[in-house]
C-alpha cells in the first residue's frame, strides 16, 4: 500500500495491491473484502444498528463530516476492470466477481485505488482526535477463507473481531505532513523527508492486525527486553519510566513463561485498546479514591492490555464464532497472575484494612472473586448466554464482562477438578498450533480432551455451549454416634463435578469430588466431631447459589447461616443471612419529610426471595407510616416465559392532611421475551387485586370519594425500544363492584435521519359499567385521579397551587388544565411531541371525551417541552389550548413539571445500554 494523509479532510488516499493465493481446496468464483471503515457511513449499517440497540446517541447525532466512509475509485483484477458490489445489509463487505475462476493454490492480483474518510474517534476510540489519527483494521483486506472455499461475511459491529485472511507479508509506504510521526506494530524499513512531507516505509510478516498511531507529538514509549519490543502509550503520571519498564518486563516474561514467546519482534499496546477493554472495577474508581498502589494499578492495566494483544497476535481463530477460547485464556492467565504474584490481594485493596469496613464481605473477598460475582450478576437476572455462541449475539454486558469472566472461570474450575497442569499445557499447545495453521473450536476441544487424564465429556456441552446452571445443596442428614449419612441434591440443570468438604475448627479435615450427581446421592462418612459440612468450599465451581452449601453439625439450635446486619449494601455473603438497613428520606405534602429505615435482603445479586420493609416517621403528622413488600422470583431458564414474580405489598401514608390511606395488594407478574436476548422486545402480564382503606378526614372537611374499595386489575404490556425508535402497547382491564373499565395505550417514537424526533401516543378508555355517581373513578384529561395509588404524587389531593402542577403522563396526558376534565363514559386522546433543538421540543394534544347525558367534547392544547432528563426532570410550558392563549396572568401556575426523586429512574438511563 501507498497511503497519503490529507489532514484537512481527514482522508487517506490509498493505492493498494493484494496478491491473493487460493489456500482452500475449492475453486473460487469470487473474492470477498472487509471494508470496515465504510461501516461508519450509514446510521443504519450493522454498526449503526448496534449503537442504536445500546442507546449510544453520539453516532446517530453526528454530522456526516464526523462519520467515515470508503470511496473506491478503481478496482482491477489482473490489470482488468472488474465488477464489484457491496453486500445487501452488509455495506462494509465487498464482493468481487472473478472473470476466471481461481483454482486451489493459484494466485491472482487485485489493484485498488480508494479514499478512506476516517471517522471521529469518539465513536469507538479509533479514528481522528485532536489532530491525531489512531487507525486499526481500517484498510481493505481479504476476508478469512475456510478450507472448503467459504469466505467469512462479518460486518463491523464494534466487537474487535475482524476475520482477515492470513497476510504472509505486508509492505506499506506513508506520505504525510512533516510534523507528523507514526507509531505501529510494523517494522520500519525506510524514512525520507522533503521540505513539506515525510515518506515512511514499513513491513511485517504474518501480522493479524494493522495498527497505526499518527501523531504530531508522539505519546508512545518504546520498551525492549531480550524477546520483544513494546510500543505503548498506556502511561500513568503517578509512576515513573523505570517503574513502568519493570512492570512491562515482568508481564512479558510471565506471559512468555506461561504461554510461549511471541513470533513477532514488536507489539503495540495502545491506550485506545485498553479503554475499549478495561479491567472493569479498577476503571470505575477515581484516582483519589483508589485503594490500590499506583504501580499495581498500572500492572493490572498493562497485563489486561498485553494479554489482549498477545492473543490477538498469536491466535488464528475466528474470534467472532470461537471467541470463548480467546476470553478463556485471557481471564485464566490474569487470575493465575494474581494468584502467583499477589495471593493476598483483596477485591477492594487496602480498604479491607480499615476497621470501619471490616464487617463488609465486599472488602474481605479475594481479588479474583470479582470475576464470579460479575458473571453471577447476569445469571441471577436470567440474562446469561452460552459463551460458545457467536459474539454478535451477546448483549453488551455479556460480551464485554460476564461472558469473558465465565469463560475464564470455567477453565479454572476444570483445572481445580483435574488437579494437574492439563489446562495450562493445552493452552500452550493450542497457541503453538496457531503458529502454523488457522484453527477453530473443534481443534481446541479435541486437544483438551486428548490431554485430560479424566473424562470431561460434561465440560463443553454444559459450560460452553449451554446456559445450564450449576447448583447443588444438602438434602437430609442423619447423625449417629460414629457416622453421618449425607444426601447431596442436584438443585440445578447441569450435572458436573462438585467438591464436598468436612470442616473442624475452621480447618478442612477432608475433601473429595463427586462427578455424577444427576438428582441426588447419599453416602456415609465418619463423624470425627466435625463442625460443618460444605459443598464447593473454595468456590471453585461457578455455582448459581452458594447459600445452600452449608450444613452445621452442632446443636439443633445452630444456624447454618447466622444473621448479619449491614449498613447500606454489600456483596452476597454465603456464610450469613444478611439484613441491610438503609436510612432513607422521602416527601409528600401531607407527611412532609418521611424518615425511613429500610430493612431488606437485596444484595448486589438478585435473589429468589426478596423482602423490603420500610417503617417510617411522618414529620408533619408526627406519626408512624411506611410500606412493606415481599416477592418470590421464579426464574424459567429455557422458555419464552422467562420469569414469574409473586408479590405481596402494602403501604400506609397520608393522602390528605391528617387522613391516611392503607393499600394492600397481592400480585403476579409474568415476563415474556424471544430467544434473541439482544432484542429489546418484551411482554408482561400483571394481575393484581388492590384493596384500599382510607381514613375519613377530621373536622369539617367534606370528602365525596369512597373510603373503602377494592379493584381487580389485569394489565398487558408489549414494548420494543431502542435509541432510534420505540414502540409500546398496553391494555388495562379493571373490575370492582362499583365499576368496570378498559383502556388501551399505544406509543411510538422515531428519530429520523436528519435527527428530527417525533413521539406519538394514543390513549382510549371506556367504562363497561358504572354503579356509582362519584367522579373518583373517572378518566382524567390532565391529572389522573390515581385511586389505585400507583403514581408518586407529591400532593395528590391538591386542586390548585404548586403541587397540583405535577404532571403524570397517564390517561389523557394533557398539559393544560381544564375545568371539569373528567369523563364517566369514555375518553380518547392523542399526544404528540416533536424536536426543535436538542432537549427543546414542542408538544400538542387533542382528544374527545363524553359524560353521560352530555354532548361529546373536543379539547386540545399545545406548548413547549423542556426534556432535560427524560422521566426525571421535565418542564411543560402551555402556549395555546381550548382555554385560549395560555401565556397571560398567573402563568406560573400553568407550567407543569415532572420531577422524580427515585434514583431507580435515573439509574435505568445508564443500565439500559448494558442489559
Amino acid at each position: 500500500m501507498t497511503i497519503v494523509l490529507d489532514t484537512i479532510s481527514h482522508t487517506l488516499q490509498v493505492t493498494q495491491t493484494i496478491e491473493v493465493t487460493n489456500s482452500s481446496n475449492k475453486t473460487l468464483s469470487k473474492l470477498v473484502l472487509n471494508d470496515w471503515n465504510h461501516a461508519y457511513s450509514d446510521k443504519y449499517s450493522p454498526l449503526g444498528k448496534r449503537f442504536s440497540d445500546e442507546y449510544v446517541r453520539a453516532f446517530h447525532f453526528a454530522p456526516q463530516k464526523e462519520r467515515g466512509n470508503t470511496l473506491i475509485k478503481s478496482l482491477l483484477v489482473n490489470h482488468a476492470q472488474t465488477a464489484w458490489n457491496r453486500v445487501d445489509n452488509h455495506l462494509d463487505i465487498i464482493e468481487i466477481e472473478l472473470k476466471s475462476a481461481l483454482e486451489p493454490n493459484q494466485s491472482t492480483t487485485l489493484e485498488i485505488q480508494y479514499d478512506l474518510k476516517i471517522p471521529d474517534a469518539k465513536f469507538t476510540r479509533f479514528g481522528y482526535s485532536d489532530g491525531n489519527y489512531y487507525l486499526k483494521n481500517c484498510f481493505l483486506s481479504l476476508a478469512r477463507l475456510s478450507e472448503e472455499g467459504q469466505f467469512t461475511y462479518y460486518s463491523n459491529e464494534n466487537l474487535e473481531d475482524i476475520a482477515n485472511a492470513t497476510n504472509e507479508n505486508i509492505e506499506l509506504e506513508f506520505i504525510l505532513p512533516k510534523q507528523y510521526n507514526i507509531t505501529t506494530n510494523f517494522n520500519l524499513t525506510n524514512q525520507t523527508e522533503t521540505q513539506t512531507n515525510k515518506v515512511i516505509a514499513f513491513s511485517s510478516k504474518n501480522v493479524s492486525e494493522v495498527q497505526f498511531a499518527i501523531e504530531k507529538n508522539v505519546s508512545f514509549e518504546s520498551f525492549k527486553n531480550e524477546t520483544i519490543e513494546v510500543e505503548t502509550n498506556l502511561a500513568d503520571a503517578r509512576i515513573n519510566g523505570i517503574q513502568r519498564a519493570i512492570v512491562i518486563d515482568k508481564v512479558i516474561n510471565y506471559m512468555s513463561h506461561n504461554l510461549g514467546t511471541l513470533e513477532v519482534n514488536k507489539i503495540m499496546i495502545s491506550k485506545a485498546d485498553y479503554d475499549r477493554n478495561p479491567f472493569y472495577g479498577l476503571n470505575q474508581l477515581p484516582a483519589f479514591l483508589s485503594p490500590f498502589p499506583d504501580d499495581f494499578i498500572y500492572e493490572i492495566k498493562f497485563l489486561k492490555a498485553y494479554t489482549y494483544n498477545y492473543l490477538k497476535t498469536s491466535l488464528k481463530i475466528d474470534v467472532r464464532k470461537d471467541g470463548y477460547i480467546f476470553d478463556a485464556i485471557q481471564v485464566y492467565i490474569m487470575m493465575k497472575y494474581i494468584e502467583d504474584n499477589y495471593p493476598n490481594a483483596k477485591m477492594l485493596g487496602n480498604i479491607s484494612e480499615y476497621k470501619l469496613f471490616k464487617g463488609y464481605y465486599l472488602t474481605q473477598v479475594d481479588f479474583n472473586e470479582q470475576y464470579k460475582y460479575l458473571y453471577m450478576l447476569m445469571a441471577r437476572k436470567n440474562l446469561d448466554q452460552p459463551i460458545g455462541d457467536s459474539k454478535e449475539t451477546f448483549i453488551k454486558f455479556n460480551e464485554q464482562i460476564a461472558g469473558k469472566y465465565k469463560a475464564g472461570l470455567s477453565f479454572k474450575y476444570l483445572n481445580y477438578y483435574l488437579q494437574d497442569s492439563t489446562v495450562e499445557n493445552s493452552f500452550r499447545e493450542f497457541i503453538a498450533l496457531n503458529k502454523v495453521n488457522h484453527t477453530n473450536a473443534a481443534d481446541f476441544e479435541a486437544l483438551l480432551v486428548k490431554n485430560s487424564p479424566q473424562n470431561i465429556d460434561w465440560f463443553f456441552p454444559t459450560l460452553i455451549r449451554s446456559r445450564k446452571i450449576i447448583d447443588y445443596k444438602f438434602g437430609p442428614i442423619h447423625k449417629s454416634k460414629d457416622s453421618i449419612s449425607v444426601t447431596i441434591k442436584n438443585n440445578g440443570e447441569a450435572t458436573t463435578p462438585i467438591s464436598f468438604s468436612g470442616i473442624k475448627d475452621k480447618k478442612v479435615v477432608f475433601k473429595q469430588w463427586f462427578s455424577n450427581i444427576k438428582t441426588d446421592t447419599t453416602f456415609t462418612i465418619s463423624r470425627d466431631h466435625l463442625d460443618k459440612l460444605v459443598l464447593n468450599n473454595q468456590n471453585e465451581v461457578p455455582e448459581f447459589n452458594l447459600r445452600n452449601n452449608y450444613k452445621s453439625l452442632r446443636s439443633i439450635f445452630s444456624m447454618n447461616r447466622p444473621l448479619k446486619f449491614n449498613l447500606l449494601k454489600d456483596l452476597e455473603n454465603p456464610f450469613y443471612n444478611q439484613i441491610f438497613y438503609i436510612p432513607e428520606i422521602g416527601f409528600n405534602l401531607y407527611d412532609g419529610a418521611i424518615l425511613s429505615l429500610n430493612l431488606q435482603n437485596k444484595s448486589l445479586l438478585d435473589k429468589p426471595f426478596i423482602y423490603d420493609l420500610n417503617p417510617s416517621f411522618s414529620t408533619t403528622t408526627a406519626s408512624l407510616t411506611g410500606s412493606a413488600s415481599f416477592a418470590i422470583n421464579q426464574q424459567i431458564r429455557n422458555s419464552n416465559l422467562y420469569g414469574i414474580r409473586y408479590g405481596l405489598a402494602g403501604s400506609y401514608f397520608h393522602y390528605l392532611q391528617d387522613a391516611a390511606y392503607f393499600k394492600f395488594y397481592p400480585s403476579i407478574l409474568f415476563k415474556f421475551r424471544g430467544d434473541d436476548l439482544r432484542s429489546n422486545k418484551k411482554q408482561f402480564v400483571t394481575l393484581r387485586h388492590i384493596i384500599v382503606d382510607k381514613e375519613k378526614p377530621a373536622g369539617n372537611v367534606v370528602i365525596n370519594t369512597p373510603l373503602n374499595y377494592s379493584v381487580f386489575d389485569a394489565r398487558y404490556t408489549f414494548q420494543n425500544t431502542e435509541m432510534v425508535k420505540g414502540f409500546a402497547l398496553g391494555t388495562d382491564l379493571q373490575f370492582s363492584k362499583d365499576f368496570g373499565k378498559v383502556s388501551t395505550e399505544v406509543s411510538y417514537r422515531k428519530l429520523f435521519e436528519n435527527n428530527y424526533q417525533v413521539s406519538l401516543r394514543l390513549y382510549a378508555g371506556s367504562f363497561l359499567y358504572k354503579n356509582t355517581a362519584t367522579d373518583f373513578f373517572n378518566f382524567g384529561l390532565d391529572r389522573p385521579k390515581d385511586y389505585l395509588f400507583d403514581y408518586n404524587y407529591y400532593g395528590r389531593s391538591e386542586s390548585s397551587g404548586f403541587f397540583s402542577q405535577q404532571l403524570i403522563l397517564a390517561e389523557g396526558g394533557f398539559k393544560s388544565k381544564f375545568k371539569n376534565p373528567y369523563a364517566n363514559q369514555w375518553m380518547t386522546s392523542f399526544n404528540a411531541t416533536s424536536s426543535i433543538w436538542h432537549w427543546i421540543q414542542m408538544y400538542g394534544d387533542a382528544g374527545f371525551y363524553q359524560n353521560k347525558g352530555m354532548k361529546t367534547k373536543f379539547v386540545y392544547d399545545s406548548g413547549i417541552h423542556l426534556n432535560l432528563v427524560p422521566d426525571y426532570f421535565e418542564l411543560f410550558f402551555p402556549v395555546y389550548s381550548t382555554n385560549g392563549f395560555e401565556m397571560q396572568k398567573n402563568y406560573g401556575e400553568k407550567v407543569r413539571f415532572i420531577i422524580t426523586i427515585s434514583p431507580k429512574t435515573l439509574i435505568s438511563l445508564f443500565t439500559r445500554k448494558w442489559f
